[in-house]
């Protein structure tokens, strides 16, 4: 599929106990909760604006955010997810920053609700994206940028074994202050071999 137009709506895909399914609007009450009952686990990894302004995740209502992050289906430079575990929403995954022409690029970021953190879930959710925008959308390289201090993210890539780009020097305002992140990308004619075999548990299960 090209992109740099409306994106399909994607059939939910599931490796074993974990899935990912685009977000609805009837998600928003069970994600409010576990963004207020995370708010310990979360903040320290969040985008804030540099100004001040925003609200605190799960503090005002999620319907509306849900309703505009989906808008980004309709304008192709997105797509929002929840990631189930034993067909209960346990945190989100989005795909943004959806890029067509030369580039052919999407950048991942997720969150897990503490309660399941350390079962391999995000492990599995990330490469069920990776393979969507791979072999759905037809994209050429997928990013994943992380805080240094993050060592449960920094988990994930090492687990998949993407390789390390380098270091982009405050690169997002996180937890009120701009963050240096480690960079981590993979390439569709590159796949690692981590990667490669994760895929194949997902869909011999």
């Amino acid at each position: 599929m090209p992109i740099g137009h409306e994106i399909s709506e994607p059939a939910p895909r599931f490796a074993g106990r974990v899935g990912l399914r685009l977000v609805h609007p009837r998600d928003a009450n069970v994600l409010a909760v576990l963004l207020t009952q995370n708010r310990g686990w979360l903040t320290q990894w969040e985008a804030t604006h540099p100004s001040g302004r925003g609200s605190v995740p799960g503090s005002v209502p999620m319907r509306p955010i849900i309703k505009s992050m989906r808008k980004q289906l309709r304008a192709g430079t997105g797509v929002p997810f929840v990631i189930t575990y034993d067909g209960e929403i346990v945190g989100q995954l989005s795909l943004a920053e959806i890029s067509g022409g030369a580039l052919q690029s999407s950048q991942i970021g997720y969150w897990v609700s503490q309660h399941v953190a350390g079962r391999g879930i995000v492990p599995t959710a990330v490469a069920l994206a990776i393979d969507y925008l791979f072999e759905e959308l037809g994209l050429h390289r997928v990013e994943i940028c992380i805080r240094p201090e993050n060592a449960a993210s920094l988990r994930v890539v090492e687990k998949l074994g993407i390789p390390y780009e380098g270091r982009r020097a405050s690169y997002i305002h996180i937890d009120g202050q701009w963050c240096d992140h480690d960079c981590f990308a993979v390439v569709r004619d590159n796949i690692p071999p981590e990667l490669s075999a994760a895929l194949r548990r997902a869909f011999e299960v």
